[in-house]
């Protein structure tokens, strides 16, 4: 008994001191497609991209990491609280406020002891909270010599975005208290439209001929309303401004040098040939392949400049490091750029996980995971409580290479924004494995479809009225009534999600119809 009193009283230091709780740091870009990454495996090998890969092969990635509304400010809200949009209250990007009051997993951290930081973009219209550090972008922020809030002041840099938010973000992992676990979030405004690339990535292609998707020009023959009728496509949407024939008006006289030295003469070769109908979208998408891809490029630079310092300060081994995106983008499928779809380029998005000694290097995962599941994974990962009321769950068990029995195998969907900017209908889903149901509502629509991912990968085609299908309609449709009640949304939602007077002086927009009433042309199918 005397022997085990004086090991008990003994410092600390002889057993050797307990571990600290892991760092976290999140890399969070702004509409990075899946499809750009080349750990992703792309059929088009479009970009190589050894920063991210490097995450991918030293730890885990997610083959189907999904969002709950695919548009910027409700991704990062949903990702701050673990919630639903119409839980958190921040619906779109038209007048939508994020509720700083409302508990977030910063604010958690901060109270078990973590120093925590946000750099970059924000896009949530009201001053950050639970942050030691912010020093963020005003709206969307501009990718030359950008201005940013530094905890509340203006401050006006030189130089390019992306680079900008990497400095900051070393700056501030150099400066931070190191007697600290730590929370970085250093969010990208890449590579968001209209896709301005850094001079030392101009030609970094050497005017390579891309791929073209094979659904580059989808007729949607045979598709809802909803999917014929909007304003995204690289034929009619893209602007003078979006590929370059116009210069950015915040290139101070250097910048302009470089720039016009590239795109000058190649839009005068442009404009000599006089191109129209097919010609002139495969040449739009070639541009916009060129300075997308030179935009990722650019963050992946940066991926790699965090993780070397990361090594070089000895805290790789106990730093969880993630890449996401608040959605997935579209890169000329259907025709199409942006994103807002629950189809597939639009819905799913990139999640690389690296945390060395708890996920096995080069691993993958196929389970469906989300955005919303990051603010209790990193709670999680942190030894602290989960949000008891958060939508998300913690998928550090997938992370350790162990799924757990009821894991979901099905997530809700819903997209509220409209009509501007892009036109795309309000709609909301369900999304499995293999299928999606998805409702289109506004007030002179009211149209279903499924589609059916096994058997037509590209998603070209509705199977809504096959009557093959009919019984795999109704048990979508009782699982997406499920799944609205397990997140307490009530449908219609209300007017002020849609941001905008779309359906002022309009008919509240359908709900719900019972399965086997649906009000418009897909009638069939229960």
């Amino acid at each position: 008994m005397r022997i085990l009193l004086a090991l008990l009283l003994l410092p600390l230091s002889v057993f050797g001191a307990a571990k600290p709780p892991p760092n976290i740091v999140l890399i969070f870009c702004d509409d990075l497609a899946y499809q750009a990454i080349s750990a992703y495996g792309d059929s088009r090998k479009l970009l190589n991209t050894p920063g991210m890969d490097r995450i991918a092969k030293e730890g885990m990635r997610f083959d189907r990491c999904l969002v709950t509304n695919s548009i910027c400010g409700p991704s990062r809200a949903c990702v701050l609280t673990g919630k639903y949009s119409h839980a958190n209250g921040f619906y779109n990007n038209s007048n939508s406020k994020f509720d700083g009051s409302q508990t977030t997993f910063p604010k958690l951290l901060q109270k078990a002891g973590y120093s925590t930081a946000i750099i970059g973009k924000w896009h949530l219209m009201t001053d950050p909270t639970g942050f030691d550090y912010w020093n963020v972008l005003p709206g969307q922020g501009v990718y030359y010599n950008p201005a940013t809030i530094d905890n509340g002041k203006n401050v006006k840099h030189t130089g390019y975005v992306t680079d900008i938010i990497g400095d900051l973000s070393l700056d501030w992992l150099k400066s931070r208290d190191k007697n600290k676990p730590f929370l970085l979030m250093c969010q990208h405004k890449a590579p968001h439209r209209e896709w301005e690339p850094p001079a030392r990535n101009l030609g970094f292609d050497n005017d390579r001929v891309y791929d073209e998707p094979p659904t580059l020009f989808d007729t949607y023959e045979g598709r809802s309303k909803a999917v014929i009728d909007q304003d995204m496509r690289i034929e009619k949407t893209m602007t003078d401004r979006d590929t370059k024939l116009v210069t950015p008006g915040q290139l101070n006289e250097e910048q302009r040098k470089y720039w016009d030295d590239y795109y000058g003469p190649r839009n005068a070769k442009f404009r000599a040939a006089n191109l129209s109908g097919k010609d002139l979208i495969k040449w739009r998408y070639q541009r916009y392949m060129h300075d997308y891809l030179a935009c990722v490029k650019a963050v992946d630079e940066n991926v790699t400049r965090v993780l070397e310092y990361l090594d070089k300060e000895g805290l790789s081994d106990n730093t969880a490091v993630f890449l996401s995106s608040d959605q997935g983008f579209y890169l000329g499928e259907h025709g199409w750029f942006d994103k807002r779809w629950i189809f597939e380029e639009s819905v799913r998005t990139p999640m690389l996980v690296r945390w060395p000694g708890v996920t096995k290097p080069g691993s993958s995962s196929d389970k469906i995971v989300s955005l919303i599941d990051l603010a209790n994974t990193f709670l999680d990962i942190a030894g602290q409580p989960a949000i008891p009321d958060a939508h998300g769950k913690s998928f550090v068990p997938i992370l350790k290479g162990e799924t757990p029995a009821d894991w979901r195998k099905s997530l809700y969907y819903h997209y509220y924004e409209f009509p501007v900017p892009h036109h795309v209908r309000p709609h909301y889903g369900v999304v499995t494995d293999q299928y999606k149901l998805i409702h289109y509502y506004t007030p002179d629509l009211d149209e279903w479809e499924l589609l059916d991912r096994k058997k037509d990968p590209l998603e070209t085609k509705s199977f809504y009225n096959d009557p093959a299908y009919a019984d795999t309609v109704k048990e979508l449709k009782a699982e997406l009534s499920r799944l609205q009640a397990e997140v307490k949304e009530t449908i219609p939602p209300p007017r002020t999600a849609f941001g905008n007077k779309a359906f002022e002086n309009e008919a509240q927009p359908p709900g719900q119809p019972a399965a086997g009433k649906g009000k418009g042309r897909n009638k069939k199918g229960v």
